[in-house]
C-alpha cells in the first residue's frame, strides 16, 4: 500500500492517503503530494519516554516518513517509576504470596526466584512452597464464584457476595 502526503510551503499537512483514493478522486497524483513511509509505533524502553505522543511527519532521503521521538528518563523519572511499581506491589491483596518475588532495577517488576515453567501448563506461584504448582481449572458451577487459595491450591467457593 502506498501512502502520499499533502505537502504546502514545503511542510506535510494533514494526514496521508492511500494512493488509490488519491487516483479516485484526482485520477492521478497531485504534484503537491508526496510519497509518505508509514512507520510502526516503536515499543519505549523500560526507562524512556516519548516526548510527544504522536510522532513528527520528517522527510528522509527524499520521502516523507514518521519519526517518534524518544528519550531516557532522568534520574528522577526513573525513581519515580521504581517507587510507583514498589508501592503498587506492596499494595496486592495478595501480595503474602509472592514475599519471595524480588525487585528487578533492570526490567522495573518483580520476578520470582525461579522462573515459570513454560511447557503449555498453567502455573500459579505457591509461596508456601517457593515454587510454580499446577493451576487448578476453575469450577464452572451454575455461576458461582470463587476465590484461590495458593496454600491449598484449590478453589473456594464465594459465599457472602
Amino acid at each position: 500500500m502506498k501512502l502520499y502526503i499533502q505537502i504546502e510551503n514545503g511542510q506535510p499537512i494533514n494526514h496521508p492517503m492511500v494512493e488509490d483514493n488519491l487516483l479516485q478522486t484526482f485520477s492521478k497524483i497531485p504534484t503537491n503530494w508526496e510519497e509518505f513511509l508509514y512507520t510502526e509505533r516503536p515499543t519505549a524502553g523500560v526507562y524512556q519516554v516519548f516526548e510527544y505522543e504522536e510522532p513528527t511527519y520528517t522527510k528522509v532521503g527524499g520521502v516523507w516518513t514518521e519519526v517518534w521521538s524518544i528519550r531516557d528518563m532522568t534520574d528522577a523519572e526513573k525513581a519515580a517509576k521504581q517507587q510507583k511499581v514498589k508501592d503498587d506491589w506492596a499494595a496486592l491483596p495478595l501480595r503474602y504470596n509472592f514475599t519471595a518475588w524480588m525487585f528487578d532495577e533492570n526490567t522495573c517488576l518483580y520476578e520470582p526466584p525461579i522462573p515459570r515453567p513454560e511447557n503449555g501448563i498453567k502455573y500459579f506461584w505457591q509461596g508456601t512452597t517457593g515454587s510454580w504448582a499446577p493451576r487448578p481449572v476453575y469450577p464452572n458451577v451454575n455461576g458461582k464464584t470463587y476465590t484461590f487459595d495458593f496454600a491449598n491450591a484449590t478453589w473456594i467457593e464465594v459465599t457472602n457476595v
